[in-house]
């Protein structure tokens, strides 16, 4: 996101993803989240890319992948966008439907929104035996 980063990870199987943290954007992110990386032994990083409705990119889909590129130079993992449309609603629908304020609950959505964006990409690799998104370029791993 444009103010903050929402983080999750997959368990060892694949199979389930669970909120981790959540990031403040700005000076020290990149490092923040390659710590984040290197912590919990990630094998890639999935970023989020904000399409429109129609599927069509916008200003917020180029911001992402100038981040996910300059990401990508940070860490030894590939790096992959992967479309994020709608999670924002979903994640906000499975907090309501928790009890919990989506008002006062601004971080947690950012954490819930990467939790559904993991599930997504974890699933589109079940299914189709390929790593989901795209992969961003000029990867300290190339």
């Amino acid at each position: 996101g444009s103010r903050r980063i929402g983080v999750a990870r997959s368990d060892a199987s694949g199979m389930m993803a669970f909120p981790l943290t959540t990031v403040t954007r700005g000076e020290g992110d990149l490092a923040a989240l390659a710590s984040l990386v290197v912590e919990h032994e990630a094998i890639e990083v999935i970023v989020g890319l904000p399409r429109n409705l129609s599927g069509a990119d916008g200003p917020a889909s180029d911001a992402a992948r100038e981040f996910a590129a300059a990401l990508a130079q940070c860490v030894r993992v590939p790096v992959r966008l992967v479309d994020e449309r709608l999670t924002t609603v979903s994640a906000q629908r499975s907090l309501h439907e928790s009890g919990r304020s989506v008002r006062t609950s601004r971080a947690v959505i950012d954490q819930a929104s990467a939790v559904v964006i993991v599930e997504s990409a974890l699933e589109r690799e079940r299914l189709s035996g390929l790593s989901a998104g795209d992969l961003v370029s000029g990867g300290a791993d190339e």
